[in-house]
């Protein structure tokens, strides 16, 4: 159905290019429209688990993943005051990998795929309006119309707001900062470190074969911040706000020398992603909070299902309430736990926290595979085997 098929993405995101490509190379005709003049090297660390990496595999860009980015070989919770481990998740299984990346490097390699197939990607646009219906969108102040319009814009797309008038988020009383640090250690290894504390966790990674090393702080507070994480910070913001935590962690962010903050909102899953001539996929479907490493894997799941949705149904309307069939539960869900891993990192002093850390060590002592067979919902799920 999709050969020749002309189709506009908004957004050259991770959500638009990866759908870009999945449509591409379906044989449809790919426009996608993206505001800023460049491509920048933007955004920080991510992480691509097997769920993603799976759909990487099928769009045939496994390879440059590997390329750009190390293996993980575990994600580890530590204790904030003196930097006990408390579990250990093992990331090793050769069928379930797990990579460490640089935003800008899966953004390269999703440009790349997506030029590669055929997809045309025009900078400079922007995008103020839609109109599902009509297959309108308002760009660079002027009317143009497309046969299908996919929002791939992110928490604020202008097509989401279009598909889901209303719906205000909330702030969730959290704030993260987020930094790349120059770290030029390559014995560092490739694993996950999230240092748990009272009110406030800390999350670190390196990136780019130790050069870099990813750093996201995670602090609790009733003073309302911003959202987008474009915002910049002091410095020693970060540094203050985790004095009390080991020595590893402050000497990590006293060498912190730009800092962006931003705050943490919980956005609806959207209660329409299609209609007339126009669908959403990706945060503007279904923004989720950074607890479980899935933003970036949600919309290459959405892609890959949007795509062969279009390709498999007789038309738009049933390809749209298939993709929303099938995505909408699976992202509610991870949403939920993206939530519920927040409040047991920032769990206080006492009973509960004490109980729930002495099962984590248990488990991980006791019953490793078991903490794995856990994660199987989220990281065994390959959309492309459906």
């Amino acid at each position: 159905m999709l050969n020749g098929q002309e189709i506009t993405v908004l957004g050259a995101g991770i959500a638009g290019l990866a759908v870009a490509t999945a449509l591409a190379q379906r044989g449809a005709q790919v426009r996608v429209l993206e505001q800023a003049d460049a491509i920048r090297e933007v955004g920080a660390g991510l992480q691509v688990t097997p769920n993603g990496v799976a759909v990487l595999r099928a769009l045939g860009l496994e390879g440059a993943l590997q390329a750009a980015a190390p293996l993980a070989r575990a994600v580890q919770l530590r204790d904030f005051r003196r930097g006990d481990p408390v579990f250990r998740l093992d990331l090793t299984r050769p069928d379930r990998p797990y990579h460490l990346t640089h935003r800008a490097d899966l953004i390269n390699i999703l440009r790349q795929g997506a030029s590669e197939a055929g997809a045309r990607i025009e900078l400079g646009q922007h995008v103020t309006g839609v109109d599902p219906e009509a297959g309108q969108m308002q760009v660079n102040g002027h009317t143009e119309t497309a046969p299908l319009i996919i929002g791939a814009g992110g928490l604020h797309s202008p097509t989401r707001a279009a598909l889901n008038p209303g719906g205000q988020p909330f702030f969730t009383g959290q704030v993260a900062w987020r930094s790349t640090i120059p770290w030029d250690d390559p014995t560092t290894p490739p694993e996950a470190t999230v240092h748990m504390g009272p009110g406030r966790h800390l999350v670190t990674y390196p990136l780019r074969g130790g050069a870099l090393l990813n750093v996201v702080a995670v602090e609790e507070r009733d003073a309302w911040a911003a959202e987008g994480w474009h915002h910049r910070d002091d410095p020693q913001a970060p540094w203050r706000a985790f004095v009390d935590f080991c020595p590893e962690v402050r000497d990590i962010l006293y060498r912190a020398e730009e800092v962006f903050l931003w705050g943490l909102f919980r956005h609806p899953v959207a209660r329409n992603w299609g209609q007339g001539r126009a669908v959403i996929l990706g945060d503007a479907a279904h923004p989720t909070l950074p607890f479980l490493a899935q933003g970036a894997n949600m919309a290459l799941e959405d892609a890959w299902v949007l795509a062969e949705c279009l390709d498999t149904h007789a038309t738009t309307e049933a390809a749209f309430a298939a993709y929303q069939a099938r995505r909408r539960p699976r992202a509610a869900r991870v949403i939920d736990a993206a939530s519920r891993n927040a409040r047991n990192y920032h769990l206080h002093p006492g009973p509960t926290r004490a109980a729930a850390h002495l099962a984590l060590k248990l488990g991980t002592r006791l019953a490793p595979g078991l903490a794995a067979r856990q994660f199987e919902w989220l990281y065994g799920h390959d959309v492309t085997r459906h």
